[in-house]
């Protein structure tokens, strides 16, 4: 049986953030190291049954809070600036340089759920890794969306705009959402561009660019194919900020797991352990998808 034990990883810029790593039972043949990212306003406990389903099959597996959510959130959110950009390049980027060190010369996969299968492309370290498999993974652009969805995003993000003006914040929580929001992801979130890149100014343009250039791990980018944001044209345009790396892009139908809709977040539930979690586990293995 797999064992868990809390992990302090610290940023670049001296931030620290708070995960878990499940350590493969003893006696198991130890494949390599996953890194998992989490979706935008989303735990990193949300995934600790699937960390622990890989490391029961040979797979170190390493959950994080990104800086202002759950365990990493370090007080009022308010005054805190915080973008996508820092989740991808400072916190993703320490949580892969500390695996990649720890790794004893296996390799190292990332499984990256919504911003985060998006987000690791902008950290320095992803160019160390093996494989990237992503499950929804987007920026919101809002035009990659469908007619209905565009209407829903907008509506979200004409609410969100003038509460995080007031409170500093996006307070998901006093709205019965997820997990509260720094101002500056709240924002990157409810205003997207078509081109990512262009949120970023100067050097850190420069460098976020350079960052995708340097991915070379195969991409299996993935989502049900009733995924709100994770449409083909949403998932075709992130897997376009990597070119260096081969990638599939991938629909996937919910009748084959036995469901009539998955949505967003369903791939993770234990429920899937039988088959989504086979699946991947097969392909961060073998780089080849059964389905």
């Amino acid at each position: 049986m797999s064992t868990s034990s809390a992990t302090v990883f610290k940023c670049a810029d001296g931030r620290e953030l708070h995960g878990t790593v499940f350590d493969v039972a003893p006696g198991t043949r130890r494949l390599g190291t996953v890194v998992i990212g989490c979706a935008t306003a989303v735990k990193a406990n949300y995934y600790h049954r699937y960390a622990a389903f890989l490391a029961t099959n040979g797979f170190t597996a390493v959950t994080f809070d990104y800086r202002g959510i759950g365990e990493s959130r370090d007080g009022s959110l308010r005054g805190q600036k915080v973008r996508w950009y820092n989740w991808g390049s400072l916190d993703i980027d320490s949580v892969l340089a500390w695996a990649l060190e720890h790794s004893d010369g296996l390799p190292v996969n990332f499984v990256g759920h919504s911003f985060g299968g998006f987000g690791v492309g902008m950290a320095e370290h992803a160019a160390g890794l093996s494989r990237i498999l992503t499950v929804g993974a987007q920026h919101a652009y809002w035009r990659d969306l469908t007619p209905r969805h565009q209407i829903g995003h907008l509506g979200r993000a004409a609410v969100m705009l003038p509460l995080v003006a007031v409170m500093g914040y996006f307070p998901a929580k006093r709205l019965r959402l997820m997990e509260d929001l720094p101002a500056g992801v709240a924002l990157d979130w409810a205003r997207s561009r078509k081109d990512f890149t262009t949120a970023a100014t100067g050097s850190e343009r420069d460098s976020l660019r350079a960052h995708q250039a340097a991915v070379t791990a195969p991409i299996m980018a993935l989502a049900p194919n009733d995924d709100p944001y994770a449409t083909i044209p949403a998932m075709k345009r992130a897997v376009s900020y990597t070119p260096n790396s081969a990638s599939r892009v991938i629909h996937l139908l919910p009748g084959d797991y036995g469901e009539s809709k998955l949505g967003h977040f369903a791939l993770f539930h234990s429920r899937h352990k039988d088959t989504f979690w086979e699946q991947s586990l097969h392909w961060l293995c073998s780089g080849s998808w059964i389905g």
